[in-house]
């Protein structure tokens, strides 16, 4: 079923969210600490929205057949050097690889410029709800061109024996290892000229990764027996294969900052479009928006929250969303 991309171990096959619900989320929230004036007011006193909405294109693949396809782009699928060579349009892409092919091997970037739109139209149309909704939206995929294993066949190890590497890299490892990372960025919200360059340009830098993404799974896998590198899980009366917190930690050392990295650059990016289709949506006074308005006590909130970002503390003190509540795990 691989426009549903279905990842799994052994016995019983788990569906994965791309990134992780707690990724995604941790993501959105970060991304807007970034934002500036009365933008970051209104998308603050809307993080909970944000935050929680931040997995429902994921939730959509239940129900939607469509949507699958939205989330991941097959490279390899679209000839050598793809990434580098396709066009950067939908309309030149239909026309040079056909509508059935898009969708049969994915088209996150295209998704990602027609949610632009929609959000920038959404600004200019003062239409708070939308303009929330396209956010959080956009913002999904935006993390999800980001994601390595989205940008290959191979996505979940499975052409190389390694399957159920999606499900560790994007939420297995996190989910052990977020609190050794650094959740911070010095980066402010910046115009993009040319939005659809930057995400191509995210999917690149998020294909070079895979060499290692494969590579590093296979090397620490040599200090381990099946024993010692899956744990079995009995779910719903029935018994699961996954991967066991020692492999993380290890396939984690091994990779050193990459998903780190890939997760902040995520919360960059989304903050860039972001305050480009504000920008381009007419640069609308978000503090009208408000009702009721960003009070002296919503910027004291907002005032400590970022004293606490900029110093890497957001989980200590128990700020980051994500955490305050239980978190899936697949």
């Amino acid at each position: 079923m691989k426009k549903l991309r279905w990842f799994g171990l052994s016995i019983l096959v788990i569906t994965c969210c791309s990134w992780g619900f707690l990724a995604h989320r941790t993501i959105q929230q970060l991304a807007i600490y970034e934002l500036p004036g009365s933008l970051q007011h209104y998308f603050f006193r809307s993080m909970d929205y944000l935050v929680k909405n931040s997995v429902r294109p994921d939730q959509r693949r239940n129900s939607d057949p469509s949507e699958g396809p939205k989330h991941f782009i097959d490279l390899e699928a679209y000839g050598d050097s793809a990434a580098w060579k396709m066009s950067v349009t939908w309309n030149e892409a239909v026309a040079k690889y056909t509508r059935d092919t898009l969708v049969k091997y994915g088209y996150v970037p295209y998704v990602i410029m027609i949610m632009k739109e929609q959000l920038t139209h959404a600004f200019k149309a003062g239409d708070k709800d939308s303009v929330l909704f396209y956010a959080a939206d956009m913002a999904h995929y935006i993390e999800d061109a980001n994601v390595p294993l989205h940008t290959t066949m191979n996505y979940d190890g499975q052409l190389t024996n390694q399957r159920g590497l999606h499900n560790l890299w994007e939420a297995i490892v996190p989910e052990h290892e977020l609190e050794s990372y650094k959740l911070y960025s010095k980066h402010k919200a910046s115009y993009l000229d040319h939005p659809e360059q930057a995400i191509w340009g995210a999917v690149r830098r998020a294909h070079l990764l895979l060499k290692d993404v494969f590579e590093q799974e296979k090397e620490a896998s040599k200090q381990f027996n099946d024993s010692t590198k899956y744990i079995v899980q009995t779910r719903n009366g029935r018994q699961s294969k996954s991967y066991s917190p020692a492999f993380a930690k290890a396939y984690s050392e091994r990779l050193g900052k990459m998903i780190n990295e890939q997760l902040i650059h995520s919360a960059d990016l989304v903050a860039d479009f972001w305050y480009t289709c504000w920008v381009d949506g007419g640069k609308p006074d978000m503090d009208s928006w408000s009702t009721p308005a960003f009070s002296n006590e919503d910027k004291t909130k907002l005032k400590n929250e970022l004293k606490a970002y900029k110093k890497n503390k957001l989980i200590e003190e128990k700020l980051l969303i994500s955490r305050q509540a239980p978190t899936e795990v697949f």
